[in-house]
């Protein structure tokens, strides 16, 4: 038995990976806003949502495929767009790129990615998605929505959730700048960790790919924040994108019925009900307590993905009976790559597909297609 094969749990890579990789590095995905409030939360209310087994069902064979937007996968989830992970372990972003292709999932390319979209896109081939930033410079919008459409990227995730930056109290206690600096403390992380260090030499320093020509004057993550948001994206200029691409729209950081129902009547195909893994917004309702009133209000006019906070594959059942379509898995899959490469990113897929299919078993339900609402316990169980 490897090293690997004694994960049992996400939660295991994330303690193996967080023993090989610098704390500055470590800390840059696996932190959030300020207390972490939102962070802990997304996790803890997942936890709190009560599912009813069913008996006496034929649970003989599984069968865990959803099709989304006419193309079938294997898994009711994919990975959801994490920037600047290169960071946090060399090469990560084509090894999970990679991954989703074989285990036939969707990748979604952050715009924020160390490697460009072109070269994520041919990784993925044909399961990538696009997530974007959108700018305070509007060229800079045109010319990444222009390089996705040219690469083949036929979903488009507009990330909404990001007006203002977020305030990671773990970056600042870290020092973490933009270039990168070498301090005496990192020094000492770095000769700690002479794996990530080695790997880290081998594959160049990590930045922000798909900005690099913009940001090669950046002194401060002020910076780079302006390049990569605008505070001034309001619903006329989500109306512009909807008008401007061609394929499938998604906006990605919902949290609000409202906002989901503007959403659908501007034309935009889905939502992802999200608060951005905890990382920007330090207060405000976990994912999975936010899903049902979007669920109700949108009915079938939109799809409804969710995301962050999914740690078991328990967690997607939740998702489903309260009303998500699919869903999305972010620090899940990262921990797996930061315990061991392209190898820990099997073990962290494997890991959430056995719960997946244990828990679609022990739920009585033969199908992630057949879980609804008369699986949650309690009133909610009536809606």
């Amino acid at each position: 038995m490897t090293r690997l094969d004694r994960a049992a749990s996400i939660d295991d890579l994330r303690a193996m990976a967080k023993r090989r990789i610098p704390r500055f590095a470590f800390d840059l995905v696996d932190g959030g806003a300020e207390s972490e409030r939102n962070l802990r939360r997304n996790g803890q209310a997942f936890e709190e949502v009560e599912l009813t087994p069913r008996y006496m069902v034929d649970v003989s064979r599984i069968d865990t495929r959803v099709t989304i937007f006419g193309q079938t996968f294997d898994q009711p989830f994919g990975l959801a767009p994490i920037g600047m992970l290169n960071a946090f372990w060399p090469d990560a972003d084509l090894t999970l790129a990679r991954l989703c292709k074989r285990e036939n999932v969707p990748y979604v390319a952050s715009s924020a990615a160390s490697t460009t979209l072109e070269r994520l896109a041919e990784a993925a081939d044909g399961n990538g998605w696009f997530q974007l930033y959108v700018s305070s410079d509007a060229a800079v919008t045109e010319g990444l929505i222009a390089r996705a459409d040219s690469a083949g990227y036929p979903v488009m995730m507009v990330t909404a959730d990001v007006p203002a930056a977020g305030k990671r109290d773990r970056d600042i206690r870290n020092q973490l700048s933009v270039p990168f600096r070498l301090t005496p403390d990192v020094l000492v992380q770095l000769i700690a960790n002479p794996t990530w260090t080695f790997n880290s030499l081998r594959h160049g320093k990590p930045g922000i790919a798909n900005y690099a020509d913009l940001l090669q004057n950046a002194t401060s993550y002020a910076d780079v924040q302006k390049t990569l948001i605008t505070p001034s994206l309001t619903w006329d200029l989500l109306k512009q994108l909807r008008d401007r691409w061609k394929g499938t729209l998604v906006v990605k950081g919902i949290l609000h019925a409202d906002d989901a129902i503007r959403c659908a009547e501007i034309g935009c195909d889905a939502v992802v009900v999200s608060n951005h893994g905890g990382r920007q917004v330090a207060f405000g309702p976990p994912t999975i307590e936010a899903l049902p009133p979007i669920a109700e209000a949108v009915g079938d006019r939109v799809k409804i993905l969710l995301d962050s906070g999914i740690r078991r594959g328990a967690d997607l059942l939740r998702a489903k009976a309260l009303g998500a379509d699919f869903a999305f898995a972010g620090r899940a899959l990262a921990y797996g790559v930061g315990a061991g490469a392209a190898e820990g990113a099997a073990r962290a897929m494997d890991i959430l597909k056995l719960e997946l299919e244990r828990a679609l078993g022990q739920l009585g339900a033969s199908s992630y297609n057949a879980v609804g609402p008369s699986f949650l316990t309690g009133p909610a169980s009536g809606r």
